[in-house]
């Protein structure tokens, strides 16, 4: 499964960039979040950082492993994460947009194991809520961005 989306924040890329690198304050900034524990690095994304997260999805609780494969500041990050047979990659592209900020967000999971794959064929029912639940963590965010 590949899903993209962006969303159009009305603050300074760096602001932008800073709350959606905030592994710290991400229970209270993404609804869906409930805990984030900070395995490696700084609370502040930056290569190498390693977390779990748990969040509600599909109305169950999930808790996932993720590490950051690539950071350029104020411009990009890469978070990956392996579970249940598959590999995860969300990339977050920041660009300058008027005196905002445009954030695009491309998800991808790959099947790694024959039960992955199975899983995948009958995960494709949930795609459009697992697009649902993205773009609301994009929403989510936007709404902190644009509070200050």
């Amino acid at each position: 499964m590949k899903t993209q989306d962006s969303i159009s924040i009305n603050a300074n890329r760096a602001r932008v960039f800073g709350v959606f690198c905030d592994l710290e304050n991400a229970a209270a900034n993404i609804g869906a979040i409930t805990k984030v524990e900070v395995l490696t690095g700084a609370s502040q994304l930056n290569v190498g950082t390693k977390w779990r997260e748990t969040r509600t999805m599909f109305g169950k609780e999930a808790t996932e492993e993720m590490w950051v494969t690539a950071y350029e500041q104020d411009v990009s990050y890469v978070a990956e994460a392996e579970s249940r047979g598959a590999h995860y990659r969300t990339e977050y592209r920041f660009t300058p947009e008027g005196s905002g900020t445009r954030v695009d967000m491309t998800f991808e999971g790959v099947p790694l194991t024959f039960g992955a794959r199975l899983s995948g064929i009958i995960g494709t029912l949930f795609v459009g809520a697992a697009k649902k639940a993205l773009h609301q963590d994009l929403v989510d965010l936007k709404r902190v961005c644009e509070a200050a």
